[in-house]
């Protein structure tokens, strides 16, 4: 297993990781999941993903017995929570305010049955907090000895340098000034978050290969990449319809029935011919599934650090595995062809007529 650093940190995680998102605590209960994590493990995957909204809580503390019940040192591993949403409702029981970062850190200890976590990740951004409040509690549970390390999950959004406050928040309150938390956590002399967990597959590319990049570039952000086969679409499991047994046949959740509703949409219908392209050309030139160079593509990305693995069963965990054997493979020749098939890498930064410059653009 090759193992990287967490973008600008010394932690060093595996290339490949296990997130419990849906499954692990939700879909797949008890013995099951020390399954998973056993075999996981066992081929070196030692970093674990979870958060406080997953399977209401249930995520952690199945992740957290299976631990326990298998015996793995807690030093040898790497776990990751993330907190925003909460598990009650009130009206401090979620967001990113001092009082939850606090509260929701401790709760999580307890469902995991540790006493800390490697990671944390603000799992939203929360405009209806001072970006100066937000930092200094995350950094109070770093200074507790609960957390060793601060990470954004799709919360960079927020604070995007480019992207204007529109001065009022969806709640009709006024919103207010977007700051940088690492800008703020190095005006306060703290510690700033070091990397950011994005969406990135094949057809997800515009905001972690365009908008979010120069944010990756200047703060030497690394990124946990999850779905990274876009909820199984890049398995080709889905060319010829919805099988029974498959996740998008089973899952009540409103993003899989968006997902279902898409597949005979247009747009579905062409990303469905090019998976099977991508399919035939994986087969044929790479001796692999489309799996596994869907992921061994995330992989060879300049920004990625882990990439996180969904897996309802140890088979998945092993099958995904097969990816690193197809890294070699990757030749420019290669990369070129992939775009050929997909057609979906983002447009250059508008320059305006300018003469274009090569490479990448300076830091901003």
């Amino acid at each position: 297993m090759p193992f990287r650093r967490l973008g600008n940190t010394g932690l060093r995680v595996p290339l490949m990781s296990l997130g419990g998102w849906l499954t692990l605590g939700g879909s797949v209960k008890g013995d099951p999941v020390s399954d998973i994590i056993k075999v996981a493990f066992e081929n070196g995957i030692n970093m674990i993903d979870t958060a406080e909204a997953y399977a209401k809580g249930e995520s952690e503390i199945a992740i957290g017995r299976s631990i326990k019940t298998l015996g793995i040192r807690r030093t040898d591993l790497i776990v990751t929570t993330k907190l925003f949403w909460g598990l009650r409702s009130g009206p401090n029981d979620g967001g990113l305010s001092r009082k939850h970062i606090i509260e929701g850190t401790k709760e999580a200890l307890e469902r995991l049955q540790m006493d800390y976590v490697d990671v944390i990740f603000a799992h939203r951004p929360d405009p209806t907090i001072p970006m100066e409040e937000v930092v200094r509690a995350f950094n109070w549970v770093i200074e507790k000895g609960w957390v060793r390390t601060l990470v954004l999950s799709q919360a960079i959004e927020i604070y995007i340098l480019s992207r204007p406050s529109t001065g009022v928040h969806q709640n009709g309150a006024p919103e207010r000034p977007r700051k940088l938390s690492v800008d703020v956590a190095h005006k306060l002399n703290l510690i700033p978050p070091a990397a950011d967990q994005c969406e990135h597959h094949m057809f997800h590319r515009e905001r972690p290969e365009k908008e979010y990049e120069p944010l990756y570039r200047k703060y030497d952000y690394g990124t946990t990449v999850f779905s990274g086969l876009a909820q199984g679409l890049l398995t080709g499991k889905y060319n010829d319809g919805i099988p029974e047994d498959s996740r998008f046949a089973k899952e009540k959740h409103p993003m899989y029935d968006e997902l279902r509703a898409g597949l005979t949409s247009e747009e579905g219908k062409t990303k469905i011919k090019k998976i099977k392209d991508l399919t035939a050309f994986a087969e044929t030139e790479l001796n692999c599934k489309i799996s596994h160079l869907a992921l061994a593509w995330l992989a060879v990305k300049p920004h990625t650090s882990t990439i996180i693995l969904g897996a309802s069963k140890p088979e998945q965990v092993l099958d995904n595995l097969k990816a690193l054997e197809v890294l070699p493979k990757l030749t420019p020749a290669v990369l070129e062809k992939i775009e050929e098939i997909l057609a979906t890498q983002p447009a250059p930064v508008n320059q305006f007529g300018r003469f274009p410059l090569a490479g990448h653009l300076p830091k901003i």
